[in-house]
């Protein structure tokens, strides 16, 4: 795996890829996959940053086949939206990176559905999305589920007690819970796979601390975090070189199921895609089919 890049990404000719973000990381994955031949469709909320990401790949890449689908993860209805026009329009779907996020707004926020927005959006929406894209998941034949995770979730925990936060709020904290719940989720959903025989593997990824505008999106450009984003930006890697884990799981052949990838440098803050340290909390396989069974209960959302 020594320092892994796009050069050594095999062709993705005849794949149907599904990436949630429409800047930094997601617009990063996208173009890639683009290059690489795959059937691209970048799924985000806002349709004029996503109409921008296309435009933008489809310059970088004469020919790419590239779309836009407008889904909110804050909203449990666009969500199943979404997924009931995929299964429309298309008969499999060979790559799935849940990738969109937020990042500690400085004050509690809640989805359209009352759940915590960090909880609700990075996780519980990709939860019930990956749900509702199994049927063509499962079409593909060997398809694979990215779920991003971050740094962040090393010190992560789920509070099973106040999912939400309603009691007591605190951003980073929401956070790292949300991403923890990504990378259980990953685990889990692969063992599940293999268990029941769905066919899909699923692999958590992180990106190292990359230079998108996530900190500027949702803490402030203003905030101590958004001030550090801003003028020690030399202290976050470039958001291609952050997005090389989440695509070498998403297409390299000694990608394993059930793994976690991040940068290998610097404590995996940047650098070439490696297998990750597994934080703790996302290593209780008891607390991981907990939080997958309520996860259904939350969302409304089935796997069987």
């Amino acid at each position: 795996m020594s320092k892994w890049t796009l050069a050594d990404m095999p062709s993705q000719q005849g794949k149907v890829a599904v990436v949630t973000g429409t800047g930094g990381l997601g617009y990063e994955d996208a173009l890639a996959l683009a290059q690489a031949g795959a059937d691209v469709i970048v799924a985000g909320r806002n349709a004029g940053k996503g109409d921008e990401a296309v435009a933008k790949v489809r310059q970088a890449v004469p020919g790419a086949t590239i779309g836009f689908e407008q889904v909110d993860l804050a909203s449990l209805a666009s969500v199943r939206s979404f997924t009931e026009r995929l299964a429309k329009s298309h008969s499999k779907i060979d790559i799935l990176i849940n990738n969109a996020g937020v990042m500690v707004p400085p004050q509690r926020q809640v989805t359209t559905d009352g759940f915590e927005l960090q909880f609700g959006t990075n996780y519980l929406g990709h939860f019930a999305l990956t749900s509702g894209l199994m049927p063509l998941l499962k079409a593909a034949g060997n398809a694979r589920v990215i779920s991003l995770s971050s740094v962040a979730a090393r010190n992560g925990q789920i509070h099973f007690d106040d999912l939400q936060f309603a009691g007591n709020y605190v951003p980073m904290a929401a956070y790292g819970q949300s991403k923890v719940a990504c990378l259980m989720f990953a685990r889990e959903l692969h063992r599940r796979s293999v268990e029941n025989g769905w066919g899909v593997t699923s692999i958590g990824a992180h990106p190292g601390v990359s230079r998108t505008d996530l900190l500027h999106n949702a803490p402030g450009r203003m905030s101590l975090m958004g001030l550090t984003r801003t003028y020690l930006w030399f202290l976050f890697q470039p958001a291609a070189q952050g997005a090389l884990p989440t695509l070498y799981a998403a297409t390299a052949a000694e990608a394993q199921g059930g793994a976690y990838y991040g940068p290998n440098g610097m404590s995996e803050i940047r650098g070439y895609p490696a297998p990750a340290r597994v934080p703790p909390a996302a290593l209780d396989a008891k607390a991981s089919k907990r939080l997958w069974e309520v996860s259904e209960e939350l969302s409304g959302a089935r796997f069987s």
